[in-house]
């Protein structure tokens, strides 16, 4: 059985194309790119899908390997691919950002772990909301949803040297201004309780100058922060979730898939 050259380039262009897209979508988007996903399983995870993905992707157009044509295909596929994980990772950011807002409020900014999604050192309530993300994160199933819409983004986006527009690029940069609001949204019951708190403190440290307010005030603002944490977790749950399908929404309108 004999193979000419140009059949074995077309077989591995076919493999070749959709793993750069699949591999920067890995490498960018949450839980599957954290660090504490070993590297041997993302590997095998881009390899499987890949296979899986190859029969269900329209042939690429054939090109020159070594050509201004075939640059530019690798860069779409990777902005396509990231693209898709850029959005997720604000969601989490979000999250991360309003932990970070209530650990200073409280007086626990100085209270850091590593933060295994980003490899960076975040406070521990941040952390804290990192595990429950990442767990309604793969009890939602949004992992499988991101990889359908991978799948589909071939169908929208074949493999060419076109690919997101300009005004899709935009609607993604300027959506980055929401992990911001969503961060604050998630945190402003906490800040407002603590703030209320902290104002009694520096009343009660006037009407009674002898008391240690610092060594008072201190623990009671972690009590009452914790206290409020627990009381407001299921709302930042919520705003969380509302957040999620709301940047899943995006992809698809990004893709024009599903409206």
């Amino acid at each position: 059985m004999a193979f000419s050259e140009e059949q074995l380039l077309l077989w591995l262009a076919a493999f070749i194309w959709p793993m750069i897209r699949i591999g920067a979508f890995m490498a960018s988007s949450p839980v599957i790119s954290s660090r504490q996903t070993p590297v041997m399983f993302r590997l095998s995870l881009l390899l499987v899908l890949t296979w899986l993905v190859m029969p269900l992707v329209p042939p690429p157009a054939p090109v020159e390997v070594f050509s201004s044509e075939a640059f530019l295909m690798v860069l779409q596929q990777i902005l396509i691919g990231v693209a898709m994980g850029f959005v997720l990772q604000m969601v989490f950011g979000a999250l991360i950002f309003g932990g970070q807002v209530m650990a200073y409020s409280m007086g626990l900014g100085f209270a850091s772990m590593m933060d295994p999604q980003n490899g960076v050192q975040v406070p521990v309530v941040s952390q804290f909301y990192l595990i429950l993300a990442t767990l309604g994160f793969l009890v939602l199933d949004v992992h499988l949803i991101l990889i359908e819409l991978l799948i589909e983004s071939f169908h929208t986006f074949p493999v060419a040297v076109d690919g997101i527009s300009r005004n899709g690029m935009k609607e993604i940069i300027g959506w980055g201004s929401r992990m911001f609001s969503g961060g604050l949204l998630m945190a402003l019951p906490v800040m407002a309780a603590l703030l209320l708190v902290n104002l009694g403190m520096g009343i009660i440290g006037r009407a009674a100058p002898q008391l240690n307010i610092f060594a008072v005030g201190f623990p009671i603002s972690m009590l009452i922060g914790f206290l409020l944490i627990w009381i407001t977790l299921p709302n930042v749950m919520n705003i969380f979730e509302d957040f999620m399908a709301e940047g899943l929404s995006l992809i698809r309108h990004i893709l024009f898939i599903g409206g």
